[in-house]
């Protein structure tokens, strides 16, 4: 983040761009719910609203103090004679914050949103069967650990932001709009959950083969991918203007990078699915234009369009495959796509930030009146790929586990997964004592079969 005041402009833009975040939080728990069968919808959307209360509580809590900011206070380490930055150490509950126009108090607002986008994610790997109380246990493991360390590291001054000054890698490692620090850690905690929930009652056969289980509406799904969009053009903006000093006319750019990376990707999901099943999926494509906004958050201040279109293309396409290989080879049920959409789009979204990135090109590079934003983005050495590839390993080999360890011993307290009665019955009679659509008779798998043998 900038450490300096941001001018009136600048802060005005910022605040606004942040005000449509939670449009992407409302996408993103409508995409779950609509992924998800008809007997734990009510269950869904309680479940997300529930866990964006408990991960901004938490990060009120403590979050933040771990996180902090460029400017702030932090924890140092003296490693071969170089000072790394490996944690924040501000107060707790938010004390100290000066709530008029700094970057501190737009970052605080922005990083509340933030974290609960995080916490929502795994949610579409644990659709129909991870109790209420479990999900709402965990996101405090998610937002009060987790999310702030890396967070911290990647985007206020940490070790891996470090790696230019310190180690010659380029300007360090670069996430603009949160692919790595919110997509890939949201993406992973959900792939720890999944392993540990299992599959569906009924997902895989005794001879691991794999049965379809569609969600019950592809309308409020892709209804949510259009609320996603809108809050996906505020989040990257907003990010830009904090974390890089971007100057309000780098706003048009942002949006068009961010609005072609999704469009790529969606057509190149309809496109694959139409060839290989005669007609386009629809839960993929909607995942397929998700992937593309994960994918696209990364680099969209710094890559042309046409560098938005291939990221894209290729998005769409990592998402596409990769959901049948999770399923088919892994046997993971994410009923989401949460894995493939956020982790191997938010993956790929990193990479492709070292390759496209041009910090060189005067079209691209437009400075403000201050100078911050070439101050910020001068020109990027050789390193740039070295350093993204870091943060990547650094999200597989040490978030990943961490996150696993961390949701494998809670689950010894808090069992994640809910009675087997209760996946029979849906999430919605069982935990919630009521059914998202009271005037429709949902039958049971037991009354199916029922109905088919004595057909």
């Amino acid at each position: 983040m900038l450490a300096r005041p941001l001018s009136e402009t600048s802060a005005l833009l910022c605040l606004l761009c942040i005000f449509l975040i939670p449009l992407a939080i409302a996408g993103i728990a409508i995409v779950n719910g609509g992924l998800g069968r008809s007997h734990s919808a009510s269950h869904a959307m309680l479940t997300s609203i529930s866990v964006f209360a408990v991960a901004a509580g938490t990060y009120f809590l403590c979050g933040f103090a771990l996180q902090g900011f460029i400017g702030g206070p932090g924890r140092d380490i003296v490693v071969a004679g170089r000072s790394w930055n490996w944690l924040g150490n501000e107060p707790m509950f938010l004390r100290g914050i000066n709530a008029y126009n700094s970057p501190s108090s737009l970052a605080v607002l922005l990083q509340l949103f933030a974290v609960g986008l995080v916490a929502l994610i795994p949610l579409g790997a644990g659709l129909e069967r991870w109790r209420l109380s479990a999900s709402c246990a965990s996101t405090v493991l998610l937002a009060g650990w987790v999310y702030p360390l890396f967070a911290h590291w990647a985007w206020d001054g940490g070790w891996l932001a470090q790696l230019g000054v310190n180690s010659g890698m380029g300007h360090g490692f670069l996430d603009v709009g949160g692919s790595g620090s919110i997509h890939v850690v949201g993406g992973l905690t959900a792939l720890a959950v999944s392993w540990i929930l299992g599959p569906r009652t009924g997902k895989y056969s005794s001879e691991d083969i794999p049965s379809a289980i569609p969600g019950h509406n592809t309308v409020l799904v892709l209804f949510g991918c259009f609320l996603a969009f809108v809050g996906w053009l505020g989040l990257n903006s907003a990010a830009a203007i904090l974390f890089t000093g971007a100057p309000p006319q780098r706003i048009v750019l942002i949006a068009v990078n961010t609005t072609l990376a999704a469009s790529a990707a969606l057509l190149t999901t309809v496109i694959i699915t139409g060839m290989r099943f005669g007609r386009p999926d629809v839960s993929i494509s909607a995942n397929g234009w998700v992937g593309g906004l994960v994918a696209g958050s990364a680099a969209s201040p710094f890559i042309a369009p046409a560098a938005a279109v291939f990221i894209g293309l290729v998005a769409g396409a990592l998402v596409t495959y990769s959901v049948e290989w999770f399923e088919l080879r892994l046997m993971v049920d994410d009923p989401g796509g949460a894995i493939s959409v956020h982790a191997v789009g938010g993956i790929w979204g990193l990479l492709a930030l070292g390759i496209f990135a041009n910090f060189r090109d005067p079209v691209l590079n437009v400075t403000d009146a201050a100078g911050g934003f070439s101050a910020a983005i001068a020109a990027a050495g050789a390193g740039q790929w070295l350093a993204q590839l870091v943060g990547v390993a650094t999200l597989v080999g040490f978030v990943l586990p961490l996150s696993y360890a961390l949701n494998l011993i809670l689950n010894r307290f808090v069992p994640f997964r809910v009675h087997m009665e209760g996946e029979r019955q849906g999430l919605d009679l069982y935990e919630l004592g009521g059914g998202a659509y009271p005037e429709f008779v949902t039958h049971t798998e037991d009354f199916t079969q029922f109905r088919k043998r004595k057909s």
